[in-house]
C-alpha cells in the first residue's frame, strides 16, 4: 500500500499518525510540507479528495489566518489558496493519502480508517 503523509516534525499530531502508519507495517512517503511548499492544483485536489474543503484544511491556532481574514464567513476560495500557497503553515496537519483515500487525521485516529 503506497502512503503519503504531509507532515509537519514540531506537530505531536503529525508524529503520531506517522507512528501509526509505521507500525501497521507501513513505510510511508513523508513530505514535510513546510519546505516542499505546496501547489494550488495539490491543495485543490487534497480539499476535494478529503472532504475538508479549503476552510475545512486552514490552520488557524499559532497562524495569520486571523489576521489576514482568512477565517472570515465571506472569505473566498481563491483567496484561501493563495494565502495557502503563499505560507504553507496555513495548512493544517497531518494530511494522509492511501488507496482508500485522503483525510485530515485530526485526532490521530483518523488515519486508521485509510490503513
Amino acid at each position: 500500500m503506497t502512503v503519503t503523509v504531509y507532515h509537519n516534525p514540531k506537530c505531536g499530531t503529525s508524529r503520531t499518525v506517522l507512528e501509526r502508519v509505521r507500525a501497521a507495517g507501513i513505510e510511508p512517503e513523508v513530505v514535510e510540507y513546510l519546505k516542499a511548499g505546496w501547489t494550488a492544483d495539490q491543495l485543490t485536489d487534497l480539499a476535494a479528495r478529503s472532504g475538508e474543503g479549503l476552510k475545512g484544511l486552514l490552520r488557524v491556532r499559532g497562524t495569520s489566518a486571523e489576521e489576514r481574514g482568512l477565517t472570515a464567513d465571506d472569505v473566498s476560495d481563491a483567496a484561501l489558496l493563495a494565502a495557502m500557497v503563499e505560507d504553507p503553515i496555513l495548512v493544517n496537519r497531518p494530511i494522509v493519502v492511501t488507496g482508500k483515500g485522503a483525510a485530515l487525521c485530526r485526532p490521530a485516529e483518523r488515519v486508521d480508517a485509510l490503513l
